[in-house]
């Protein structure tokens, strides 16, 4: 992070700001199969990602790629429909700048969600996952390079990145709603290869629950910015290494999608709910 950088922030408020006078409170981060949240917002603009200065374009067919303001739940929220991933050739810098953005922009909570394999045996397909701690195996970490004081402190204390108390009031939500609604740790890998069955085995072995390609850069940032976090994975496939099938990336997005209805209740829960 050079100063560059705060300035670069502070240019994309701005474009985003003559579009849209809202002032959001969250900012929500829709990962694989779950856009459909995206339509549920009351939109007051939507702003394509190749419009915002300094934003990167998406590559993944299954994610949008726009930027949607308006209002869910009763708060003023800023969705990105579409996030980034380090495999397909993005610095962790640029996934993240939409999380400065958002934090600029006025936001003090970060909701996170993604499709990830199930790693604990206990989980099945079409569960849902409140992330309650990370392990970061990626070879990318967005705060390498200068600290820029302006935009968070050095060394950022990862303690409770997922807050508690949000991670409580969902479960408490998915319970009422008849949700099945799990914590679980998620662990981050590059991707874009499946893992191996040792890798599973090592990745079961060293305590997560899940497995996935993203979310881990955008917490980093978003506890780096004062933000609070809660996190969501939706478990789209079983990778036990002792009944591995092939997976098919069309089962991945069906399972998301059909999960989908439980975490928009849940997620429009929290913000009806969140007393911040």
């Amino acid at each position: 992070m050079d100063h560059h950088d705060w300035e670069r922030v502070q240019v994309a408020a701005k474009s985003i700001r003559e579009r849209w006078r809202g002032e959001p409170e969250v900012g929500l981060v829709l990962g694989t199969g779950l856009g459909a949240l995206a339509r549920e917002i009351e939109a007051q603009a939507t702003i394509p990602y190749g419009e915002i200065p300094g934003f990167p374009r998406s590559t993944v067919e299954s994610h949008r790629g726009q930027f949607v303001c308006g209002r869910l739940g009763g708060r003023v929220v800023a969705a990105m429909e579409g996030r980034f991933h380090l495999y397909e050739g993005y610095s962790a810098a640029q996934i993240t700048f939409p999380i400065r953005v958002m934090k600029e922009l006025g936001c003090r909570l970060l909701i996170v969600s993604n499709a990830a394999g199930g790693l604990n045996p206990l989980y099945s397909k079409g569960d849902l996952i409140v992330i309650e701690d990370h392990i970061n195996l990626m070879w990318g970490n967005p705060l390498i390079g200068p600290n820029d004081d302006r935009l968070g402190p050095r060394f950022p204390d990862l303690i409770e990145p997922y807050d508690r108390g949000l991670q409580e009031l969902a479960l408490a939500i998915a319970l009422e709603s008849n949700i099945s609604a799990r914590r679980g740790v998620y662990v981050s890998v590059t991707g874009p290869n499946l893992e191996t069955r040792a890798e599973y085995r090592f990745l079961r072995g060293i305590g997560a629950d899940v497995v996935g390609m993203s979310t881990v850069p955008e917490v980093l940032t978003a506890v780096h910015a004062g933000l609070k976090v809660l996190g969501f994975s939706i478990v789209t496939d079983m990778c036990l290494p002792d009944a591995l099938k092939p997976v098919r990336f069309e089962e991945i997005i069906a399972a998301a999608n059909e999960a989908e209805g439980k975490l928009r209740a849940i997620v429009r829960g929290v913000l009806e709910r969140w007393s911040g």
